[in-house]
């Protein structure tokens, strides 16, 4: 059981790598298409606040809150190593495809699909007697954020816009131009501490749920908070595995994220990436998961309809809409899938 347990532990942080180079195109690609940053220089800008938003979790939050509600998306009678196990095999393959073809899915719904569908396999259905294996508390609201997440992100950026634009409209574009190109620098670092503390926090809850199943079964009993108090690596290292994985870049997704949807300039990066960063800040501090990549797409749609809404591709929004829908169910169907495969070889606990 302890070899399995490292395993997951493992796989977990590898997910996390993933999900840094998958999803550093959320923090970087107005910066990149802006040419504010070299893509090199902007991947190091990102990952060095990805890893800092472990201070922040801890040192301001005093929680890890989002890692408590991953931890807890399916009822505890219901998950045990083989289940994550295979949920997490089926996140990282979906996130493998996803990058491959340049789609910008969403890691954190990848990860519930298969955490849940591993579950649902495991127990044989949506209840096993009177026990309801799915926490609905938890996983209602993170679902609900594929589409509000988005739009919180879409309206925040659409009137940081309109606002902005306002206030400069006697002002030199030129050199409106240069302080905007500056301003990109906050912003971008803005969103990528919350692009850390969200997602991080994510794959944190998964190893939580793995350990404090392993330590149960040795008859310690943990709660999340007890957890992250006993084994303060497993934050550290969260935080400091996706921000490796943000360095290693994801340069199929930039240029879908920077230049697809639509034209973006320094002013208008600004604006994205300001109300991507508060959609996240507000959402952790609510504790829920939501997908950095959602986030960010809806504060570019935001910014694009302030000009027109022609200025939108809205083809490509309605593919990568697609996209969100089906990630869930399909990471549920493989998790479950591999579950019923390692079934067949690995022993029971």
């Amino acid at each position: 059981m302890f070899i399995l347990l490292i395993v997951i532990i493992v796989l977990s942080y590898i997910f996390d790598f993933i999900n840094g180079f998958h999803d550093s195109a959320n923090s970087i690609a107005t910066i990149v298409s802006t040419k504010v940053l070299t893509p090199f220089q902007a991947v190091v800008w990102a990952a060095f606040f990805n890893f800092a938003a472990f201070f922040i979790s801890k040192y301001v939050y005093h929680e890890f809150g989002i890692g408590n509600t991953v931890a807890k998306w399916v009822n505890a009678d219901f998950i045990n190593l083989q289940v994550i196990l295979s949920g997490v095999v089926a996140a990282i393959i979906w996130n493998l495809i996803t990058w491959w073809f340049g789609i910008p899915s969403s890691s954190s719904h990848t990860l519930m699909g298969g955490f849940v569908g591993a579950a649902l396999a495991h127990a044989g259905g949506f209840t096993n007697g009177t026990v309801t294996v799915i926490n609905y508390a938890k996983v209602v609201p993170t679902f609900l954020f594929i589409f509000l997440a988005p739009l919180i992100g879409m309206v925040i950026a659409f009137f940081i816009t309109i606002i902005i634009v306002h206030i400069c409209k006697k002002s030199n574009p030129y050199k409106a131009d240069k302080w905007f190109k500056k301003l990109q620098l906050l912003s971008s670092a803005a969103f990528s501490l919350g692009h850390g503390g969200n997602d991080a926090q994510k794959v944190m809850g998964i190893i939580g749920a793995a350990i404090i199943f392993y330590q149960g079964k040795l008859g310690h009993k943990l709660t999340f908070n007890q957890f992250a108090d006993e084994y303060p690596w497993v934050p550290f290292c969260s935080f400091l595995a996706i921000a490796l994985g943000t360095l290693s870049g994801g340069w199929k997704i930039v240029k879908t994220m920077g230049t697809k949807i639509t034209k973006v300039t320094p002013l208008e990066g600004v604006a994205a990436e300001t109300a991507g960063a508060i959609t996240l800040f507000l959402t952790e501090h609510f504790k829920i998961p939501v997908s950095t990549t959602h986030t960010i797409t809806g504060s570019i749609i935001g910014v694009g309809a302030t000009k027109r809404l022609s200025a939108v591709r809205w083809g490509v929004t309605v593919n990568l809409m697609w996209a969100w829908v089906v990630t869930i169910p399909i990471s549920a169907v493989m998790a479950a899938l591999i579950y019923y495969f390692f079934n067949l070889f690995l022993p029971h606990y």
